[in-house]
């Protein structure tokens, strides 16, 4: 915990500032409301790969200052967290902009801008934004849904978020659509996956609201990682254990790629890019570059 009582806050802002985050993994992303304070207090402590903390549609006008003051209040005196932290902020022409200046002092990892449309306001982002911290991006609108492979203009834009009912809403499509085997949901989440890793992009998919229903969280979770995702947005520590659990890397497929890399860069030593291996067949340039994509995700 950050505090150890919530009755007494600190008036003032603190000077603690956790380090970058140490690991890569990406399996879960759990948003967090920063004005549910004792969620917040947890934040260091959480099992989630990554922490949201959302200033966007889920706080009512009246109480966004509110929300960020206590994000920069939580964030002050928070000395280590084992999650990546974002902050999602409102569109920039809402309130965004000055919430990344406002932040931007702050130490967490990422800014997660919502409902952005072109490269003119990823690069005005990417200005606000303070050096050492990556960009996040929200798809909820039709207009980056078609340019998302257009909009990696910098390498700090590493990762988009798709939110699937905002989509639906900018495209004229009823949210009754999010359902297993339809096609056209199945065409927009492999639209954004294959769009996003064009550009170099990581995508997460989108967030399933249905908190307490843990058999359908898990079927689309398991469906998306068939389509080859490996990150799922999360409302809370149960979709968290969830998403943890099927975006795994399998101990079988852990051992394969460690032996296909190790074993091909002993041949690869002796000037044998292509062989024959006792346990998997035929290993080569490829198959080893799979094997490091693999254990890449380990990390």
């Amino acid at each position: 915990m950050i505090f150890n009582t919530l009755e007494t806050l600190p008036n003032t802002f603190g000077s603690k500032r956790k380090p970058p985050c140490s690991h890569t993994r990406k399996r879960s992303n759990m948003m967090l409301n920063p004005l549910q304070l004792k969620h917040l207090n947890r934040m260091d402590e959480s099992a989630a790969d990554m922490i949201t903390l959302n200033l966007e549609d889920a706080i009512a006008p009246s109480r966004k200052k509110e929300a960020l003051h206590n994000i920069a209040l939580f964030l002050s005196h928070m000395e280590h967290a084992n999650s990546f932290i974002v902050v999602r902020v409102n569109p920039l022409d809402d309130g965004g902009a000055e919430e990344i200046k406002f932040l931007n002092d702050f130490a967490f990892d990422a800014v997660r801008v919502a409902k952005v449309k072109n490269q003119t306001e990823i690069a005005q982002a990417l200005t606000l934004l303070s050096e050492e911290k990556e960009l996040h991006i929200s798809l909820e609108t039709k207009e980056v849904f078609e340019n998302l492979s257009s909009l990696r203009i910098d390498e700090r834009l590493t990762t988009a978020n798709i939110g699937i009912l905002d989509l639906l809403t900018s495209l004229g499509l009823p949210q009754s659509i999010v359902t297993k085997n339809n096609p056209t949901i199945d065409y927009i989440l492999s639209k954004f996956l294959v769009d996003a890793k064009t550009a170099g992009i990581h995508p997460i998919s989108f967030m399933f609201q249905e908190y307490h229903d843990t058999d359908t969280f898990k079927m689309w979770c398991e469906r998306e990682k068939m389509m080859g995702f490996t990150s799922k947005a999360c409302m809370g520590p149960k979709q968290v254990a969830i998403a943890n659990e099927v975006f795994a890397l399998e101990e079988e497929a852990y051992l394969r790629a460690k032996h296909i890399k190790e074993v091909f860069e002993v041949h690869a030593k002796q000037g044998i890019n292509g062989f024959m291996d006792e346990n998997y067949g035929f290993i080569d340039e490829p198959i080893y570059r799979d094997a490091l994509l693999v254990l890449g995700g380990t990390k």
